[in-house]
């Protein structure tokens, strides 16, 4: 079994990267959390569709 690294153990794996790969994780990274940040929000936009109520799917009847 693999242990995953710990933060500090990825920093420093990340830290002994050539400049150059270390400015393509950034790129990715901060895709990565632009990704995220556009889903969540796009979570609130259709709260008002999460009314069990009108869930007429999953009518079990």
């Amino acid at each position: 079994m693999t242990k995953t690294p710990d933060i500090e153990e990825m920093k420093a794996m990340i830290f002994q990267l050539p400049v150059e790969e270390l400015m393509l994780l950034i790129v990715e990274i901060e895709e990565r959390l632009d990704t995220v940040t556009m889903m969540q929000l796009a979570e609130t936009g259709f709260q008002e569709w999460n009314d069990p109520e009108e869930d007429i799917y999953n009518d079990e009847g």
